[in-house]
């Protein structure tokens, strides 16, 4: 059975929106002004663990727009091309990237199901609506936060506004070079009283 591992690029502040500068944020490509060997290996890595991917359909666009004619030496761009995707979107209707599937309107239900299909673990990158989507359904196994050190005042935020609060576990911690930290972080099992 497979998990949803949430990997979010982040700003001090919480913002998640356009790290890589293709969005059109006043403030994107905030991620490129610390570039840290150590997280594009763990970055290569994380993504070569990960049996699929799931995705919002902002974060599909970008990424079907980049990736097909994307190449290197080290193998990334051959396992994002390569891997299921798994698209969550009520307006697309036809899906160009190589084997990308868009899934049914019931998010817990598709998801659950993903969840017990054979393969590894499935990584959803980006994606905010659809992460926030997820955990409110509590589908969510793990954060992996590379928190960079910068605030950025304004943007979208992973972690919107709630009635509950998410209390979350840090199961690990590593500071990079440039003061980027990567941070994972699992749901709080609930507790009585």
């Amino acid at each position: 059975m497979g998990r949803i591992v949430v990997t979010e690029f982040m700003s001090l502040d919480g913002v998640i929106e356009d790290p890589g500068g293709a969005e059109g944020f006043a403030h994107g490509g905030w991620s490129f002004k610390f570039r840290d060997p150590e997280g594009m290996q763990y970055k290569l890595q994380e993504t070569l663990d990960h049996d699929a991917l799931l995705l919002g359909r902002v974060t599909y666009e970008g990424f079907a727009a980049a990736w097909p004619s994307m190449t290197d030496e080290v193998g990334f761009a051959e396992k994002m091309n390569g891997m299921p995707k798994f698209v969550v979107s009520s307006t697309l209707d036809d899906l160009q990237w190589s084997n990308s599937t868009l899934l049914g309107p019931s998010l817990a239900e598709e998801v659950t199901k993903l969840k017990q299909r054979p393969g590894g673990d499935i990584l959803v990158a980006g994606s905010a609506t659809l992460v926030r989507g997820l955990m409110a359904e509590g589908l969510v196994d793990e954060y992996r936060l590379m928190v960079f050190p910068v605030v950025l005042g304004s943007g979208k935020r992973l972690f919107g506004e709630s009635e509950d609060p998410l209390v979350l576990t840090l199961v690990d911690s590593k500071t990079l070079a440039s003061g980027t930290m990567i941070l994972t972080y699992h749901p709080a099992a609930a507790t009585d009283g």
